[in-house]
C-alpha cells in the first residue's frame, strides 16, 4: 500500500473488533482522513495515547480501499492534557471538534486552513490563554468563514449598502440595512456588533473589551447564525458549560 506521511488532529475514534480503532482525523495537506490504527486499544500499543481526541500529531499512513492505516505516530502536541481536566475547556472543546467535523465535509479534499485554525484554537484552549466562551464564538464565526458563510458585521448583507446597520438576520448573511430587514430581525447593540466583528477579524484587543452583556449577545446571535447555515444544531453544544 503506497505510504504518506501528514500532520493531523484527532476528531474523533471509535471502537473496530478487539483491539483496533478508527481514528476521524482533520490532517493539513489530506483534509479529512478516516484511518484504521491496529491494536491500539492493547496496553502494549507504541501510539494508542497519541491518537485521543484533541491531539495533534504526526502521522505515517497507509492508502488503503475504504480505509486508510495509521503506521507511524508522533505526538506534536497532547492539547486534550490541558483540556479534559477542566469542563468549561472541555465541553469547549467537543465543540470545536464536532464544528471541525461537520464543516470539512468531503473525505480527502484539503481543507488546510480548517486544520490551521482548529490547530490554534485548541493551542489557546488548552493554556487557558482566552476564556473559552471567547475562543468558541471566534473559533464558529471563522470557521463558517472559512467554508463560505462569513457574516457581514458592516455592509449590508443583501444589497451591499455601507453600514453601520442596525438590523442582523441569520439567512440573510448577517447586519441588514432598514431596506432590506425581514421582519423579526435582531436588533443588536452597536457594541455587540462590534464585538462580534473583532471574533470573525481575530482583533482581540478589540474582543477582550466587551462586557459580560455584549458578550453574551454576541454568542447567542453566532449560535443563531451557525444553526442556520448547519440546519441542525451540533450535537455537543447542549452539553456546553463556561461556568466552570
Amino acid at each position: 500500500m503506497p505510504l504518506y506521511r501528514d500532520q493531523a488532529i484527532v476528531l474523533r475514534t471509535q471502537k473496530l473488533g478487539e483491539a483496533d480503532r478508527i481514528a476521524t482525523l482533520l490532517t493539513r495537506a489530506n483534509g479529512k482522513v478516516r484511518a484504521v490504527a491496529k491494536g491500539v486499544r492493547r496496553t502494549s500499543s507504541r501510539f494508542g495515547a497519541r491518537l485521543e481526541p484533541f491531539s495533534h500529531v504526526d502521522l505515517q499512513l497507509a492508502t488503503g480501499r475504504t480505509l486508510d492505516v495509521v503506521t507511524q505516530a508522533e505526538s506534536i502536541a497532547a492539547y486534550g492534557e490541558g483540556i479534559v481536566g477542566d469542563y468549561a475547556r472541555y465541553t469547549t472543546g467537543t465543540v470545536l471538534l464536532e464544528t471541525a467535523d461537520r464543516l470539512v465535509v468531503e473525505e480527502k479534499e484539503p481543507a488546510t486552513q480548517h486544520h490551521l485554525l482548529l490547530a490554534g484554537a485548541l493551542r489557546v484552549l488548552s493554556t487557558g490563554e482566552r476564556e473559552p466562551g471567547l475562543v468558541l464564538d471566534s473559533f464558529l464565526l471563522r470557521s463558517l468563514a472559512i467554508s463560505g458563510y462569513a457574516p457581514s458585521f458592516d455592509d449590508c448583507a443583501r444589497c451591499g449598502e455601507p453600514g453601520p446597520h442596525r438590523a442582523f438576520n441569520p439567512a440573510s448573511g448577517g447586519m441588514v440595512c432598514t431596506t432590506c430587514r425581514p421582519p423579526a430581525s435582531a436588533m443588536p447593540a452597536s457594541a455587540t456588533v462590534t464585538h462580534l466583528a473583532a471574533l470573525l477579524t481575530g482583533d482581540w484587543p478589540t474582543a477582550l473589551k466587551a462586557d459580560p452583556r455584549t458578550r453574551r449577545e454576541s454568542t447567542g446571535l453566532i449560535a443563531a447564525f451557525f444553526t442556520y447555515h448547519q440546519e441542525n444544531q451540533l450535537r455537543s453544544l447542549p452539553h456546553l458549560d463556561l461556568t466552570s
